[in-house]
């Protein structure tokens, strides 16, 4: 059809520019979300190749190393690896799915926003869930889960799901603890571990532990986009599922214990993540794991310096209660009724380029988040708190002096 010379052309695609937006800040904008993080410039590049036919050995090579990489950083080299195209919340489902029988019952230690959220996708999924009372600003309490496996003698829980770091509050719960109470009871309940927050940000020994499975998500510790969900299953978990004759398909693990490609992603891989990914364990393995995770500690320690000078002036406080309890990953910081979480973001996001998560669940309206994981380091941890400081000073918010201060404090007395 030839096309008038006086018609509207037609719309290009959309441009990052064309997209919503006050105006544009010259330089590069600080993602300080607790997910998605900022992603490594070699992980963008190797994303940006073409795709691969599926008979092609760099396919099976690339979905190798992410598979060598989660056992290598689990420490369980016998593990089964399992890759799905999805986020933290598939694979949740991958672990109901499997693991639990229609109508068994499950265990999960109420860490707040995330806890519930896997226990109502479990009910809907037709499984019994039992939660321990969350206590708001506090851990899991490992005495109050051997209780609840205590008082089951007849062994109807299957297993006992633990978010390892529940990314609303910015809390780590102690795993070890926790894994010692489980045993101390001598119920054969399966540990079932989420660390979508903490998996590259702070050591997880999934056999010293005794842990039967840990999932994950690629876009936080591990540095790559949205869109790649995992789970690492030791040989008792297996078992178990194969017991289970719950109907599955898409999500079940027995169809993709395979060596063909097309068979462990059910369908094509997704395989410009892949790539991403293999990439980034990559960088993990060249930074090596002791200096891996004690870059995440020393950042933690650094804007956890400047949230205390903040909490000075009487406004902002830390949600997690126990210094011992605050994550390498997130830090959550309250505010008092009355102030306007989102214009702060607002005012960070687009005056002073620091983009900033605000409170989920019961927190939503009276927290923000800073994330400090996956590809950061000293100078955006410090643009960040400095972007986060000017806004706060922008909205009127009491926080007291010196935050930038403490932060680099902090950073010099870890280099010393």
């Amino acid at each position: 059809m030839v096309v008038p010379r006086f018609a509207a052309p037609l719309p290009l695609p959309l441009a990052m520019s064309d997209l919503p937006s006050p105006t544009r800040i010259p330089g590069r904008r600080f993602l300080q979300s607790p997910g998605p993080t900022p992603v490594p410039d070699e992980v963008l590049h190797a994303m940006a190749r073409q795709p691969m036919d599926m008979g092609d050995p760099r396919l099976d090579a690339t979905i190798a190393a992410c598979e060598a990489g989660l056992r290598g950083l689990l420490h369980s080299p016998a593990a089964e690896v399992f890759l799905y195209a999805t986020n933290g919340h598939g694979a949740w489902e991958v672990v109901v799915e499997n693991l639990l029988p229609p109508g068994s019952r499950v265990l999960i230690p109420g860490t707040g926003h995330f806890s519930d959220s896997w226990s109502v996708q479990t009910e809907a999924l037709g499984r019994r869930v039992q939660n321990t009372p969350w206590q708001p600003g506090l851990p899991i309490n490992p005495a109050v889960v051997a209780q609840a496996l205590q008082d089951d003698p007849l062994h109807e829980i299957v297993a006992v799901f633990v978010v390892h770091t529940d990314t609303a509050s910015g809390i780590s719960s102690d795993l070890p603890a926790l894994r010692a109470a489980m045993d101390a009871t001598g119920h054969p309940a399966l540990l079932v571990i989420d660390a979508v927050a903490s998996l590259a940000c702070t050591p997880i020994d999934m056999d010293a532990l005794g842990a039967n499975l840990v999932l994950g998500a690629s876009q936080k510790g591990l540095m790559t986009p949205p869109g790649i969900g995992f789970v690492v299953v030791d040989a008792k978990a297996l078992a178990v599922a194969e017991r289970n004759p719950a109907p599955r398909f898409y999500w079940d693990w027995r169809l993709r214990q395979s060596p063909l490609n097309y068979r462990k992603f059910c369908g094509t891989p997704p395989q410009t993540l892949l790539a991403g990914l293999a990439a980034a364990f990559g960088l993990i393995e060249a930074e090596g794991e002791a200096a891996l995770y004690a870059r995440h500690r020393r950042l933690a320690r650094a804007v956890q310096a400047a949230v205390a000078a903040w909490a000075e002036g009487g406004a902002l406080g830390f949600f997690a209660q126990d210094p011992a309890s605050r994550s390498v990953s997130v830090t959550t910081i309250t505010v008092p009724e009355g102030v306007d979480v989102d214009a702060l973001r607002e005012v960070a996001r687009d005056r002073f380029g620091v983009a900033i998560a605000g409170g989920l669940g019961p927190l939503a309206g009276k927290a923000f988040r800073i994330g400090h994981l996956g590809d950061s380091n000293a100078a955006t941890i410090l643009g960040c708190l400095g972007g986060i400081e000017a806004a706060l000073r922008v909205q009127g918010i009491a926080c007291g002096e010196h935050g930038l201060r403490r932060a680099i404090d902090s950073l010099v007395e870890d280099a010393e």
